[in-house]
């Protein structure tokens, strides 16, 4: 007969997220998860397979309680140009409440550290800018003021620029001490696309 779990899974989660996060994955050690999470290892193993289940299992959670929070506005029936910058104010203004320069994006963050090196860590990668193009996309394609399907191509395009943007933005946020550089980077990035689809 097993045992009853003596902690929860979702707090277990949380705290390994944020050390995946601050750290990235090759060097968070599994001694390292142990002392933040108060779980064994043997219950750590039993839970996750290993260390790379248990990062995988931390993405998935990252997805759901970090990103959809923070992109939901993109994502919306009825999303605007007025959605896509609350989305890039709204990430700048928790960045610079938790203090820069901060941790960036944990899926950037994987990107570029282990995403190369790893099929599944890439596929976690790639459902993530998957997402981000359809969300932006869709805003866009709320703003345009004149949507015609030959068109659909231009939106395609800037879709992926924000979506190359927004992984370079917070990535350079890990080495940026103030938010006014990022906020004025928005701005640039924001008023081309905003004249181009509403003029």
């Amino acid at each position: 007969m097993s045992r009853p779990k003596l902690y929860d899974r979702n707090e277990v989660l949380h705290r390994a997220m944020e050390l995946f996060w601050s750290r990235g994955y090759y060097a968070t050690s599994i001694d390292d998860l142990v002392r933040s999470t108060g779980v064994s290892r043997h219950g750590l193993y039993s839970e996750f397979g290993d260390k790379r289940g248990l990062f995988v299992a931390v993405m998935e959670t990252y997805f759901e309680t970090v990103v959809s929070p923070a992109f939901g506005c993109v994502e919306a029936k009825g999303a605007g140009l007025a959605d896509i910058r609350a989305y890039f104010d709204m990430q700048i203004r928790l960045a610079a409440a938790k203090g820069l320069p901060g941790p960036g994006c944990l899926v950037a963050n994987t990107m570029t550290e282990s995403g190369p090196h790893d099929a599944a860590f890439s596929a976690l990668v790639r459902h993530h800018l998957d997402r981000l193009d359809a969300g932006f996309r869709n805003a866009l394609w709320g703003a345009y003021s004149r949507r015609q399907p030959r068109d659909a191509a231009v939106i395609d395009d800037l879709a992926r620029f924000l979506t190359i943007a927004a992984q370079g933005l917070w990535s350079v946020s890990r080495v940026t001490p103030e938010p006014g550089s990022l906020t004025a980077f928005v701005d640039n990035l924001l008023r081309p696309i905003e004249e181009r689809l509403i003029r």
